[in-house]
């Protein structure tokens, strides 16, 4: 298990009930933070542009070493980078593949300079399974 305490630095979209969600770890440079928010705020118009219900940035703030694995060892963490988690809500997993090819086509999304480095990104889709709000079984 690798966990961590992230300060929730952008929110965007009032949610609702998620069928599909989109999680992304990503090193940043701590001085970089600004401009990571800025391209966060961006890039979130365009998702709910496209479907997406809600967008959640957070930098991380407690992010622990762990024994055998950790945030920093699946980001190849550098001494000046921070761990930033952030998810994107969907309605269905049929929205997001349609939100997803609709934002990759979106002129605002070209020609973008990335602050953090896109190759050491970490992401995946996740079906949600229990949500408080929602109780088991989603």
């Amino acid at each position: 298990m690798i966990y961590g305490g992230f300060d929730g630095v952008m929110v965007s979209g009032d949610g609702g009930t998620p069928g599909y969600v989109d999680g992304c770890l990503t090193p940043v440079r701590s001085e970089d933070r600004d401009a990571y928010l800025a391209f966060a705020a961006e890039s979130a118009l365009v998702f709910r542009d496209h479907g997406a219900l809600r967008v959640v940035e957070g930098w991380g703030d407690d992010v622990p070493l762990g024994k055998h694995t950790d945030y920093a060892r699946a980001l190849d963490l550098r001494p000046d980078e921070v761990a930033c988690y952030s998810w994107i809500e969907w309605p269905s997993k049929d929205a997001r593949d349609t939100g997803w090819q609709a934002v990759m086509a979106d002129p605002r999304m070209a020609d973008r300079t990335m602050p953090f480095d896109g190759k050491r990104m970490v992401y995946g889709g996740f079906t949600p399974i229990f949500d408080q709000r929602m109780g088991a079984g989603a």
